[in-house]
């Protein structure tokens, strides 16, 4: 199936390189009516089963990007009411959407019971798959694509949280999902307590990433603390790579003015 495709430009960063730049697909009138169709049949399948992640708030009714951060919020107030401190760590996910490995989907879908039609339906839809570039008047050679969901189309996002569906808990963390946003924060009196806790997960969280073949861009995640101590926790590490605690994060002003209002 080749798909027509645009580009969008991700904000912020150099308009002149091609890795700044992500493809949405446009569908036709007809292909959208029958991913239409698809989604609300899965959406009603994934509702009956109670197939949605409790921790997941993208692309789910009625929840926004709002709702992690109250929750993040919540556990940081009640950590301070009891002097205790809070570690988060976001973690930036590459290329989510376009790199979700097709038959690894696929099998999660027959493993979550998923009706047969559909699943072969939606494999029919993500496989053999093709795009060309065209700048001006100038298209290039077809190429294939071997996996990912289509930005852009309705099945994509909530494709990417049923792939994300069983992603690891631990039982001295939470784990707060948005999209292809993951951040993991813990509450302790001990900071030492804290990264022990982070780290223990975030190696649970390697394990799964390497299973299904999700890349983590380390160098862009986050780790920040939310203390009254001057000192700072110990290292958190990923990938045998030092993630340094720091003073800014995604959504840092939104979460301070929350409880500085409380």
């Amino acid at each position: 199936m080749s798909l027509e495709t645009s580009i969008s430009n991700k904000p912020g960063n150099d308009p002149h390189l091609a890795s700044s730049y992500r493809p949405i697909s446009l569908h036709s009138t007809i292909g959208k009516l029958t991913k239409s169709i698809i989604l609300r049949r899965l959406k009603n399948f994934i509702n009956e089963n109670n197939l949605l992640n409790p921790n997941k708030y993208g692309f789910t009714n009625k929840l926004s990007t709002l709702h992690p951060l109250l929750r993040l919020t919540d556990h940081i107030s009640e950590g301070f009411q009891k002097k205790k401190s809070t570690g988060a760590i976001f973690l930036d996910i590459q290329k989510a959407f376009d790199r979700v490995w097709i038959n690894g989907l696929t099998f999660k879908l027959i493993s979550y019971k998923i009706p047969p039609p559909l699943i072969h339906l939606i494999h029919s839809y993500l496989t053999n798959r093709s795009f060309r570039i065209r700048i001006n008047e100038t298209l290039s050679n077809e190429h294939s694509v071997s996996a990912g969901c289509p930005q852009g189309s309705l099945l994509g996002p909530l494709l990417f949280n049923l792939y994300n569906y069983d992603i690891p808990d631990y039982s001295l963390t939470k784990i707060n999902l948005y999209a292809n946003d993951t951040a993991i924060h813990a509450t302790y009196k001990k900071l030492a307590t804290i990264s022990y806790a982070i780290n223990k997960h975030l190696l649970h969280l390697q394990n799964f990433y390497d299973k299904w073949k999700i890349s983590i861009n380390v160098e862009k995640s986050t780790a920040i603390i939310f203390t009254k101590k001057l000192s700072l926790p110990p290292p958190i590490i990923m990938y045998n790579k030092q993630i340094p605690w720091s003073q800014e994060a995604k959504y840092l002003g939104i979460i301070f003015d929350a409880i500085r209002s409380r």
